[in-house]
């Protein structure tokens, strides 16, 4: 007997019917031939798990050649859907037979319907959903992950939708009116100070670019990347009540720090408390905190002189070298990371021997009692301190000379004693008048004991002092130690003046007076770096600084005397000054025989020259830096605006005013000019590359 296979029951047109999904097909005539993005099939996957299937899919029978119901049906709608449910299915959160609200359609297109949907649809405006988001936050308490969840989109997405929710419902609307771009509405989510915005926004000019729109919301603000926030920290800001503004549509590094005032008052608690454990910790009279460094300050500074350390102590810092050069050599061709307990190991032999080296220079005891410590904000926002400041009332009475009491006194020029006879190493005759040393001696009174006189020595160290010159002269090594002793003398010591025979005297001009803030640099730190190490080594009596010059080796020496030398550079333009053209041209001539590279110095913000500048000197240093192009796309701004924006264009180009410029030596022109007109060796090329790094071409 034959079984006659039973046709499967086919639902009428408008019915609504629940089919397993494996009995779902995407229909071959859906209008959508682009397949949908995974980013679309995850939101809908999430939006489902969280709230169900919200729209029904339509679908018709599908039929074999033959025109009889094969039992699936072909989805004319919503195949993003049913892709959806496809994914929760593979991830075992439904099964393959879950049952799917349908709609029997057998009476449309297909392809019609399937583009209707998606044509005659129009997406919910951005502000909307903007505000939406910023609803379900506040009234259902969700957090930006659970809303995450719940539409299948990134918790970074809903921060930033919570945030342009929360922009002001003034500027909302001026974004629905078109009057706003979604980039300058997401430049006004940087805050929600709904009243700032507003202020903000009033007083924007007809550019509304959107970095001119996070400068004005975010002027009176401190930016994370300040040395202040630096040293404060973000956790210690906002445990003390500070707001951290963050822009969570581009790249803030860190955002920025609402209240300055605080921020200050933090800063400078935190200086303090350095201050104070430094004080404890080595016995200074007092200790200075301040956040930028007190130029004017005015005391005389001492360092840290040579200690000789025991024999117990040189053998422990030999031995710890040594076992590190040797773990270092053991180690050094291994293609593994170090085991925890060897990199342990190497912490601590170099932490024993910069502990035995940081004791080989202290300061004495009567220095510590009476003298004192700054502690400044560094530029890098670390504590920078600086020790061994006396300030004049604690310094040391000057000792004095004994003198023999002296009963003489003077008249008309002439030294007498009580008896009116005339005093003094010259002999007078019977009116007062000096007689000539170089007269008949008085025979009689050679054993008297009776010291040369003044004139006789003036005489006789004159001629010294020519023998001198010539023997120098022809000797410039010991030249060398004598100009850098005289140097270091005046450099190193209170009252150095006095402690050389030869008559050069350094001046160092006060930088502080012609650049606002210039001793807070970098450059300023390391200068000051180099210096305190020289001083350092000095002997503490001057009387001994002959010595210490005399026995340093040549290279030393040389250091020396460059140290000593450099602090008497003055390069300084002053607009009176007109008569020193040919120190200034000196000034340009040595900078190119030192390479002297200013970008690493310097670079053009606002505050250091675009803001000091006209407006045609702003598009110039542009048009020099990037071309034309890049000039004429800020040309019609204001000047503010357009400092701005050169600052940005600027940073990382390298380039400098032609004042802070240096030109290319002559021996390197003459060696261009020698060149032959094509080169075939590589090497020349890569030499002429760094050539023109350490010397660009300047400005014609």
């Amino acid at each position: 007997m034959t079984t006659k296979t039973q046709t499967p029951t086919v639902p009428e047109h408008g019915e609504t019917v629940f089919i397993p999904l494996n009995k779902l097909k995407r229909h071959p005539q859906n209008a959508r031939k682009t397949p949908h993005s995974e980013a679309s099939i995850e939101a809908k996957a999430a939006s489902i798990a969280a709230k169900g299937i919200l729209q029904n899919l339509v679908v018709e029978p599908e039929t074999d050649a033959e025109g009889e119901p094969t039992g699936c049906y072909l989805v004319s709608v919503g195949e993003g859907r049913r892709l959806a449910q496809l994914l929760r299915a593979k991830r075992k959160e439904i099964k393959r037979t879950e049952p799917i609200r349908c709609v029997i359609d057998t009476a449309n297109d297909p392809a019609e319907i399937s583009l209707d949907e998606n044509v005659t649809r129009e997406d919910l405006h951005p502000a909307d959903q903007f505000e939406r988001f910023r609803e379900l936050a506040e009234t259902r308490g969700w957090g930006a992950e659970e809303i995450a969840a719940r539409f299948g989109v990134t918790a970074h997405v809903v921060k930033q939708r919570l945030r342009l929710g929360a922009v002001s419902p003034k500027l909302m609307q001026v974004y629905r009116d078109g009057d706003l771009t979604l980039d300058q509405l997401m430049a006004f989510a940087i805050t929600e100070d709904h009243a700032r915005q507003e202020q903000v926004y009033e007083h924007l000019s007809y550019n509304r670019e959107p970095w001119i729109i996070r400068r004005d919301l975010t002027a009176s603000n401190v930016a994370a990347t300040d040395r202040r926030a630096i040293l404060v920290g973000a956790e210690a800001y906002s445990e003390a009540g500070g707001t951290i503004i963050r822009d969570l549509f581009t790249e803030d590094r860190g955002g920025f720090y609402e209240d300055a005032a605080l921020l200050d008052r933090l800063a400078l608690d935190k200086l303090e408390g350095i201050a104070g454990q430094v004080q404890e910790a080595e016995g200074w009279k007092w200790v200075s905190a301040h956040i930028d460094w007190p130029h004017a300050h005015g005391l005389r500074r001492t360092y840290p002189q040579p200690v000789e350390l025991s024999e117990a102590v040189e053998t422990a810092h030999d031995a710890a070298q040594e076992e590190l050069e040797r773990l270092s050599a053991e180690w050094e061709d291994a293609d593994v990371d170090l085991p925890p307990e060897v990199d342990q190991r190497f912490a601590e032999l170099e932490a024993e021997i910069e502990r035995i080296d940081g004791r080989r220079h202290a300061y004495e005891a009567d220095e510590i009692a009476r003298g004192g410590v700054f502690v400044v904000l560094n530029h890098d926002g670390e504590a920078r301190i600086e020790r061994g400041f006396i300030r004049p009332e604690d310094e040391a009475p000057e000792p004095e000379e004994e003198e023999a009491e002296d009963s003489s006194t003077v008249i008309d020029g002439v030294r007498v004693n009580v008896d009116g006879e005339i005093m003094g190493g010259d002999e007078h005759d019977c009116d007062g008048h000096p007689v000539s040393d170089h007269g008949p001696e008085d025979e009689d009174a050679e054993d008297d004991g009776k010291p040369l006189s003044d004139s006789l020595i003036r005489d006789l160290t004159a001629h010294r002092t020519l023998a001198l010159r010539l023997a120098l002269g022809e000797q410039p090594d010991m030249a060398l130690i004598a100009v850098t002793h005289a140097l270091a003398a005046q450099t190193f010591y209170r009252g150095g003046g006095d402690a050389h025979c030869l008559e050069i005297r350094p001046t160092s001009s006060y930088l502080a007076s012609h650049a606002d803030g210039i001793e807070d640099t970098a450059a300023a730190k390391a200068l000051e770096d180099r210096h305190a190490g020289w001083a350092a080594d000095m002997p503490r009596d001057v009387a001994e600084l002959w010595g210490f010059v005399a026995g340093l080796d040549h290279a030393s020496v040389m250091a020396l005397f460059a140290h000593c030398a450099s602090l008497t550079v003055n390069a300084v333009k002053q607009p009176w000054e007109t008569h020193k053209r040919h120190a200034v041209a000196t000034a340009d001539r040595l900078a190119t025989a030192v390479a002297l590279d200013m970008t690493a110095h310097w670079t053009p913000t606002v505050r250091a020259y675009l803001g000091r500048v006209t407006k045609a000197q702003i598009l110039t240093a542009v048009r020099d830096a990037l071309g034309d192009k890049a000039a004429d796309q800020i040309a019609d701004r204001k000047k503010p605006e357009m400092a701005e924006a050169a600052e940005q264009l600027l940073a990382g180009t390298g380039w400098l005013p032609p004042v802070l410029r240096t030109g290319r030596p002559a021996w390197l022109a003459d060696e261009r000019q020698e060149a032959p007109a094509t080169g075939d060796m590589p090497e020349a090329e890569s030499a002429e590359a760094t050539e023109d790094e350490a010397f660009p071409v300047a400005a014609e």
